[in-house]
């Protein structure tokens, strides 16, 4: 019997189809960008000059001059102009920063503490549920965590609900497998900014109230949120595939964690392409990368080289969580891997656009063969439509973001005019 080509072509979707369309959709991504940009690594910048350069004082512009921010700031908006990743070096960043690390400035017991608390409360609600989205159920943790840390009191049930409404809709938008919907954002925004005086934190003094209110949702209630759902949704898939480790991380060794944690961030880093914009010429071998340049360093890359900077360099905008993070991330994997035993058949990419499905099953049962057969095949045929969702969402918004050009007007609008010296994206100078 001859099996018809239309049943082969369909059968087979599951195994050609997706890399097919993240290829052309890397294709029409780099096409609608242009040719900004200088890789890191790449011709001009090897591995082994990776970070030196990442790390050199005159990589610090972060927005200004750069076609690609509009795209980052139409992700991240509201107020992305002063969000603390995308802040130009100078007092307002500064000002920033030294907030930021108010805040968090909590001692080991207490974010432990803390931590573990949000994790028992969230797991609490799960009830019988056994296939989860580890990036769903990891996000009610965080937003409660941040909102303690900001707040200084426990998360009510509708302000955890604003936080994870507007985290969600945030890396569904950077992940291409949603568009962005500003609504949902701005009643966050709205919920901050009639609480802003009940802050106990001495907020940035250059900002005014409403820029306080994206401050604190940028900051804490975006990438704080979004970040440590997708780090621990990686480091809980990568024990998914390890009963023994699991076990023995349930049984209180909290070096193997952070040994797993270490691992899950070098094979999956939280950033794919990262840009900055020098603010003086940086020498390298041969010549000089000039002032105004575009540097796109590409974490994948130099973390399969062995590199590993989860958390960026001391001396040039280090992440502010560097120090909080992985205490308190380690109180949330102790407590899930302490109640359930963690299995997942699905795709794990650094991406994760599937969300990390995964079956919890509660410790020392046998794990649900029929369960885990469905999630693999579920998400082998989720990939084929989310693949497909992701290019037509993905082209869209990278068109729309540089028609907006929030990035572009915004320094049109409101800074003075700094131009660079040399146009982003220029070669390197040879002298």
């Amino acid at each position: 019997m001859v099996i018809p080509l239309a049943v082969l072509v369909l059968g087979s979707l599951p195994f050609w189809l997706p890399n097919a369309v993240v290829a052309l959709r890397t294709r029409i991504f780099a096409r609608i960008n242009g040719d900004e940009g200088i890789p890191v690594p790449g011709d001009l910048v090897g591995l082994a000059d990776f970070r030196r350069v990442y790390e050199h004082p005159a990589a610090n512009g972060r927005s200004r001059g750069a076609a690609l921010s509009d795209l980052f700031w139409y992700w991240l908006a509201p107020g992305p102009q002063v969000h603390q990743e995308h802040l130009e070096p100078g007092p307002r960043y500064d000002d920033v920063a030294r907030t930021t690390r108010r805040v968090l400035a909590h001692g080991m017991a207490d974010a432990d503490r803390l931590a573990t608390e949000c994790t028992r409360r969230v797991l609490d609600g799960l009830g019988t549920r056994r296939l989860v989205r580890l990036r769903d159920l990891m996000m009610p943790i965080w937003a409660e965590f941040n909102h303690e840390l900001v707040f200084a009191e426990k998360c009510p049930p509708e302000a955890r609900d604003l936080i994870v409404a507007n985290a969600d809709d945030v890396v569904s938008a950077l992940k291409c497998t949603s568009l962005r919907h500003m609504d949902r954002r701005e009643r966050l925004t709205r919920f901050l900014l009639d609480r802003i005086d009940t802050v106990p934190h001495a907020l940035p003094t250059t900002f005014d109230a409403q820029e306080k209110a994206w401050y604190l949702q940028g900051t804490f209630f975006n990438t704080a949120v979004v970040q440590s759902s997708e780090a621990m949704a990686h480091l809980l898939l990568v024990v998914a595939q390890r009963p023994d480790i699991q076990q023995r991380i349930a049984d209180g060794e909290d070096g193997l964690v952070d040994e797993v944690m270490d691992e899950a961030f070098r094979r999956f880093p939280l950033f794919g392409i990262a840009h900055r914009i020098t603010s003086a010429d940086i020498p390298i071998d041969g010549g000089s990368i000039p002032k105004g340049s575009v540097l796109c360093f590409d974490y994948p890359s130099f973390h399969r080289s062995g590199g590993n900077i989860p958390f960026g360099v001391t001396g040039n905008r280090p992440c502010p969580a560097r120090v909080i993070a992985p205490i308190a991330m380690r109180a949330v994997a102790r407590e899930v891997l302490t109640r359930f035993a963690v299995h997942s058949t699905a795709a794990h990419t650094r991406s994760l656009p599937n969300r990390g499905p995964c079956a919890l099953v509660p410790r020392g049962a046998r794990p649900p063969r029929a369960l885990l057969l469905y999630i693999r095949v579920r998400d082998r045929w989720e990939d084929v439509w989310r693949g497909v969702v992701q290019l037509v969402l993905g082209t869209y918004m990278v068109w729309d973001a540089r028609r907006v050009g929030l990035c572009r007007r915004y320094f049109a609008n409101h800074e003075p005019s700094h131009g660079p010296s040399h146009g982003p994206g220029h070669g390197p100078r040879h002298d």
